[in-house]
């Protein structure tokens, strides 16, 4: 096997790294505290073509797959401002529009997605179904030729940046196993019957996250996104390459402020030594450096099983569970390294430890990566 990336791939890197830098920490740091989205970067990635750099190229796309959409979200992370609504817009929604959409969806929202013009963001978790899909609440009837919806969604990122939203909703059940069968509709976010709410977190994050909620939300037969009934298939197709470039976003946060300690520990002298050079501080970092590769090992093989549209349901899990226990290391480790400082605003750490720690919950918890490991990887007994 050949680890080596070819030239269109370092290209790709040190094209993303160089855009992002030109922001930094500087422009995300602030934004995050504030909760202001990072727009004037999002527009530039979209301009130089790699916020769709795996949609088809007809439609305005790169043409290229997960394991580059993974570089653009390690890279833009590693240079200190990494973007969660690729995960949702681009990862999520424009794969699943892409494999599933209309001819007139696609046309309509994958060209200015690709730009950074639109965003699609992604509304499937719910308060009393957590991880179980099945149990679902929000429900969508035909009325005619019409949908009515009712029901409510939470912790639904980025609503207030979104064209629409790619809701997934309960539209019958199964009479052989009386589990839900689930249909994908998007939900232009200035339909009549949808209501906002932001919901507060205290995470530093530039996306907001909202509650929604529907109330006889009334959507036109061609906002169904795929086959009725199919969407149990369709969501799950998605969330491969959601959890795959989370890991990847792990990984670029980890790069990120691994580097900021390193250079920190360097500098800082604590009784004419510099404090890197105690085992103390430096055996932490190397720790969590060794962890971040490891991790981006599993994040690109993930990636390339996705491409080759091989089964990755287990390297993708196990890239999630592995890069985001990099991160947080490495944050804590970075935080840590900084002493009482690790805490200042001047020196930014507290936005990158929040989107660490989301990302160990969401978008599937470690114990959930667990027991998919412990059930289909080992064979053991269902536990949940």
């Amino acid at each position: 096997m050949d680890f080596r990336e070819n030239s269109e791939h370092r290209d790709l890197r040190e094209t993303v790294r160089a855009i992002t830098a030109k922001f930094g920490p500087e422009y995300y740091v602030p934004r995050a505290e504030a909760g202001e989205p990072t727009s004037e970067l999002w527009a530039e990635l979209g301009a130089n073509g790699f916020l769709g750099i795996n949609l088809p190229e007809e439609y305005g796309g790169g043409g290229a797959g997960l394991v580059e959409l993974a570089m653009v979200c390690e890279e833009t992370a590693a240079a200190g401002c990494p973007q969660l609504l690729l995960l949702v817009s681009a990862a999520i929604s424009g794969e699943m529009i892409s494999d599933f959409g209309t001819e007139e969806q696609k046309r309509h929202y994958l060209p200015r997605m690709a730009s950074g013009e639109t965003k699609v963001v992604f509304a499937i978790t719910e308060p009393d179904a957590g991880s179980n899909t099945h149990k679902l609440s929000t429900v969508a009837k035909r009325d005619g030729s019409d949908w009515v919806v009712n029901g409510a969604k939470y912790y639904i990122s980025g609503v207030d940046e979104a064209e629409a939203i790619l809701l997934v909703t309960r539209t019958g059940v199964d009479e052989t196993t009386g589990k839900a069968r689930l249909s994908l509709f998007l939900v232009p976010t200035d339909t009549p019957g949808l209501i906002k709410t932001p919901l507060p977190v205290s995470a530093k994050l530039p996306e907001k996250q909202f509650t929604l909620a529907f109330d006889d939300m009334r959507l036109p037969d061609s906002a169904l996104l795929g086959e009725e009934g199919k969407g149990f298939g369709q969501v799950f197709h998605g969330l491969n390459p959601e959890r795959i470039t989370g890991a990847a976003v792990c990984v670029g946060v980890a790069r990120h402020v691994l580097a900021q300690a390193s250079s920190y520990a360097i500098t800082r002298k604590v009784w004419d030594a510099p404090i890197a050079s105690h085992q103390g501080v430096s055996h932490p970092l190397a720790k969590a450096k060794i962890e971040t590769e490891l991790a981006a090992l599993m994040t690109s093989k993930a990636a390339f099983l996705h491409d080759e549209r091989l089964p990755a349901g287990e390297a993708a899990n196990m890239a999630k569970y592995a890069a985001a226990e990099a991160a947080g290391a490495a944050v804590e480790a970075a935080i840590q390294t900084h002493g009482g400082n690790g805490l200042a605003t001047e020196y930014g750490l507290l936005p990158y430890w929040g989107i660490s720690r989301l990302l160990r919950i969401a978008p599937v918890s470690r114990e959930m990566v667990l027991n998919f490991v412990a059930q289909h990887s080992l064979g053991l007994t269902r536990s949940y």
